[in-house]
């Protein structure tokens, strides 16, 4: 028993000391999210439409002020079906802008409905929205070698180039930043530094 009981505990010695990327260290709902989904390559829809939500809210927050009130965006945005987002109603809006348990941005609440509208739109020209911001990457992840936090960058020439298409296509509150932390989230790049043991996962 006393021989199982260390054994366990060495397991747990083991697990708490990976090592992770930096920014994640030390705050559990963000290691969480680090070692589960930042950067595992999303290729369905729904997925996608969940992030581009998520990232679009943050657009000048934290991120780990986005992810402490996600369950309350799911809630709030009837689990991300892009579908039924697409027809909320002025009185579904109006809603949303007294709801607390999310961010409360006029315009970012506005911008979800007519990103859902055409998101629909892409997946009517494209097949899926999947085939078409994967297309960016051929279709696989880009595959970085990043030393350190300090040589992760906020945009890209190519999230310069995303950026631009999809606000040509209707999108709101995607800058190049907000599409560069999509391509992070949904793992078209990946940005884990090179002795974080997500690295070669």
């Amino acid at each position: 028993m006393g021989f199982l009981l260390t054994f366990e505990i060495l397991i747990l010695v083991k697990m708490e000391s990976k090592i992770r990327c930096k920014w994640c260290v030390g705050i559990d709902i963000y290691e969480k999210y680090h070692d589960n989904e930042w950067g595992v390559p999303v290729y369905e829809d729904q997925k996608l439409f969940e992030f581009l939500i998520l990232e679009t809210f943050q657009a000048g927050l934290s991120w780990i002020t986005i992810l402490k009130k996600r369950e309350n965006f799911r809630y709030a945005f009837d689990d991300f079906d892009y579908k039924k987002v697409a027809q909320y109603s002025e009185d579904k809006i109006q809603e949303l802008l007294q709801n607390s348990g999310i961010i409360r941005n006029q315009l970012k609440i506005r911008a979800a409905v007519s990103n859902a509208i055409a998101f629909m739109k892409v997946q009517k020209e494209f097949g899926s929205f999947s085939t078409y911001i994967w297309q960016f990457t051929e279709g696989k992840p880009i595959e970085n070698n990043r030393k350190s936090l300090k040589e992760v960058p906020a945009t890209t020439p190519l999230s310069d180039k995303i950026s631009k298409d999809l606000k040509k296509r209707g999108f709101k509150f995607v800058g190049s930043t907000v599409v560069y932390a999509h391509m992070q989230a949904t793992g078209m790049v990946n940005d884990h530094v090179e002795d974080c043991f997500k690295r070669n996962q």
